[in-house]
């Protein structure tokens, strides 16, 4: 057997590390003498330079003695088994070096055959740590090979609340995610699109699927996330941090100009820890599902509105032009399906972006206005006040 661990002899005097030389057959045990050190100091040097696996070390050696050599080498040499030579005098000296956690000892003068035995047991217990380090590295494979299904199996055991909070806790730092509790859930659907489409094939569902999939990922790249496709047909995502609307809004944009399709979303902020998630899951699914009754006229509505609300001549006409309805009509409608007027509406959706720019810029009042849809900061200020309480001025600072 060619001799892989390297074994590093340390002793003051030759005629030991010669004794122990020929007394063991070397080559039976799979080992290999890489070198010899006549006092602590060339002892720690040779163990560094070598990088042995076992150390066999005098106690009693001259320049650096025997206890600071194993310290040293202890602390940068971690796996080397460390067997401690000892005459009887020195046993109390050596009982000191067994609390440094070394693996065996030898009283001098060596005898042949227990010297054997030390180092026979000495390349098992390498052996066995090899080999358990091996399977380590092939289950740490096999993890990063299937993290994502990892991640996808415990949200959903999180959604059906299959585990308790502190095994969800364990879980996130086995999957190297945030241990902390999620501040957001969301879920998205496509709102009857396959049902409108009987016709299209199962590979190109799975496509468009994807593809979603794909944009929703790619907008949320900065955020630590769990992400699951549902037996529902939902797309969930967790996250640890809050996204902005501007973030939610863009997937939905995205989404739009790139696959020619119209998505519900729904995201909640997580109160009450990881025991409420799946009550946060329910009530996004509810407000999904009641968004598919709504008419396709009112559901363009809104998107319109959604994409152009920064506009400052938006208008009930101007939305209605777009949608090839009358104004009448589709104020009715508003206030039918939504249960909110047009305007409200409208203004509901300038007041969240306004109340976001305010929290997280140092635009000033006339520049946020503008922002949100207003030409004029004074009926801004108005509006905002009216919709939140308190001035624009008194929202920020309070926020600070």
């Amino acid at each position: 057997m060619k001799g892989k661990w390297r074994v590093l002899l340390a002793d003051d005097e030759p005629i030991i590390r010669e004794g122990i030389c020929e007394a063991v057959n070397w080559q039976e045990l799979g080992m290999t003498v890489a070198a010899e050190a006549e006092d602590g100091e060339q002892a720690l040097e040779l163990a560094l330079e070598h990088s042995v696996d076992i150390m066999l070390v005098d106690l009693n050696m001259p320049i650096m003695n025997g206890i600071s050599v194993i310290k040293q080498v202890k602390e940068q040499l971690p796996k080397c088994k460390i067997i401690i030579i000892t005459g009887h005098d020195e046993f109390t000296y050596a009982q000191q070096a067994l609390r440094l956690n070394v693996t065996d000892y030898i009283l001098k003068p060596a005898n042949p055959q227990q010297l054997m035995g030390v180092l026979k047991k000495v390349g098992e217990e390498l052996e066995a740590d090899m080999q358990q380090e091996e399977y380590l590295d092939m289950a740490s494979d096999q993890i990063t090979q299937n993290l994502d299904l990892l991640r996808e199996q415990l949200l959903l055991s999180i959604l059906e609340k299959r585990l308790e909070e502190k095994e969800v806790l364990k879980q996130f730092h086995f999957l190297q995610l945030p241990e902390k509790e999620p501040r957001q859930l969301g879920v998205i659907q496509i709102p009857g699109f396959f049902a409108d489409r009987p016709l299209l094939k199962e590979e190109d569902q799975e496509l468009l699927l994807f593809s979603l999939e794909n944009i929703i990922l790619e907008v949320m790249a900065p955020c630590s996330k769990l992400f699951l496709r549902d037996h529902s047909g939902f797309m969930v995502v967790m996250t640890w941090e809050e996204l902005a609307e501007e973030c939610i809004d863009e997937i939905r944009k995205m989404v739009k100009a790139c696959l020619k399709v119209s998505i519900s979303l729904c995201f909640e902020k997580v109160i009450g820890g990881i025991d409420s998630i799946p009550e946060v899951y329910r009530r996004c699914q509810h407000k999904i599902k009641e968004n598919t009754s709504i008419s396709p006229v009112i559901r363009r509505a809104r998107e319109y509105v959604q994409d152009h609300f920064t506009e400052t001549d938006l208008t009930l006409e101007k939305v209605a032009e777009s949608l090839h309805v009358s104004s009448v009509y589709l104020s009715r409608m508003f206030k039918q399906e939504l249960g909110r007027s047009f305007v409200s509406f409208l203004t509901n959706l300038r007041m969240k972006k306004a109340a976001a720019l305010l929290n997280t810029t140092d635009f000033s009042i006339l520049e946020i206005a503008e922002k949100a849809g207003y030409d004029s900061q004074h009926y801004f200020s108005t509006a905002f006040k009216k919709a939140m309480g308190v001035s624009p001025k008194q929202y920020r600072n309070h926020i600070k």
